[in-house]
């Protein structure tokens, strides 16, 4: 071809999806099983009627329940498609060829991704030997080039969480000029009273931004919806690279309904934490390295065994995800999605 394609997407990491497989048991998305929450499906439903109309660019109705809902200005708050496009327009936002993007690893795969496709470096932190992040590690990462850090916490795919003293230190001696990026994607399933919150960081320091989304807990995963929180002024930057109309009308008032329904999303969370419990401590006695999590996920470090484990999942109709060479993060699911799971486990003789 005559056309002229940028020669560095070669190298680009590719996203890996997890897997489908039908009549297999699915753990390998951090998906939630029971779907949107109950009330919210009449709200897509409805929805569904205006779909020949563009939605609000602004998402004017959303934007000002979570401004309500989480106490603070309009102003502080975007919402992209997913808070993976958060992450994008972030990096597009303050950076340019040549500058850092540090972030911990192993932990979210779009990251590498989205700092090469702005033309930036990647700076790769490795993790602790406890699977955790090493913040003093990020901290000596920073340079005068480094535009952004990601803090994913709590962690994909590791599940472990920061906690609260160790980041408020953390944030106090990253230069001001670098954007700290806490990725709570997982924020809704933590039980630990020790962990951060980001919101509230962010009012203390104008170069955090809290990123949440509605894909995990709240079910809404093929809608597309996330939010970030953050200073104003990173705020309007994020809107310069919004993609215009890129959150659907349904996906805008599934997310405002969500946020009407409290009480049945803390019984979900807490029913995915009891489960996520249950699941830990039987991995535990079938003498698997289990991290201690705080998402809707544990992690199994097995290294070189990792491919094996994933095999003899699938062999046994279960469906996890495998990270060649480091290990394997399992979803947790129904009761029964997880009792397949342990029945693959309890026979893997890898």
């Amino acid at each position: 071809m005559s056309v002229r394609i940028r020669s560095d997407l070669e190298k680009l990491p590719a996203y890996v999806a997890g897997r489908t497989v039908p009549g297999s048991v699915k753990l390998a998305s951090n998906e939630v099983s029971a779907g949107p929450l109950p009330s919210v499906v009449e709200a897509i439903t409805r929805a569904a009627h205006d779909v020949h109309r563009y939605p609000d660019m602004a998402a004017t109705e959303l934007v000002e329940t979570l401004a309500d809902r989480l106490v603070v200005t309009t102003d502080r708050i975007a919402v992209g498609c997913g808070s993976v496009a958060l992450c994008q327009q972030i990096v597009q936002a303050t950076c340019e060829p040549g500058d850092e993007v540090v972030f911990p690893w192993r932990s979210f795969e779009a990251y590498p991704i989205l700092a090469r496709v702005a033309g930036a470096e990647e700076v790769r932190v490795p993790l602790t030997p406890e699977h955790e992040l090493d913040l003093a590690g990020l901290l000596a990462a920073i340079t005068p080039a480094t535009r952004v850090v990601f803090v994913c916490t709590p962690n994909n795919p590791t599940g472990t969480s920061l906690r609260r003293e160790d980041l408020e230190d953390f944030l106090r001696r990253v230069p001001p000029e670098v954007v700290v990026v806490l990725d709570e994607a997982y924020r809704e399933f933590v039980t630990d009273p020790a962990a951060p919150d980001g919101v509230e960081l962010t009012r203390q320091r104008d170069n955090v931004v809290s990123l949440r989304t509605f894909s995990k807990a709240y079910g809404l995963a093929g809608l597309r919806v996330g939010y970030a929180v953050g200073a104003p002024e990173i705020i309007t930057a994020l809107r310069k690279v919004y993609i215009p109309f890129s959150v659907s009308a349904v996906a805008q008032r599934a997310a405002v309904a969500s946020l009407s329904a409290t009480a049945e999303l803390e019984r979900r969370c807490a029913e995915i934490a009891t489960e996520r419990t249950r699941v830990r401590e039987a991995l535990l006695e079938l003498g698997y390295e289990v991290s201690a999590s705080q998402a809707n996920f544990v992690w199994l470090p097995l290294g070189e065994r990792s491919a094996a484990f994933d095999a003899h999942c699938a062999e046994n109709r279960v469906v996890v995800r495998a990270f060649a060479g480091d290990g394997v993060r399992i979803t947790i699911g129904a009761p029964e999605e997880n009792d397949a799971l342990l029945k693959a486990a309890a026979s893997f003789r890898g």
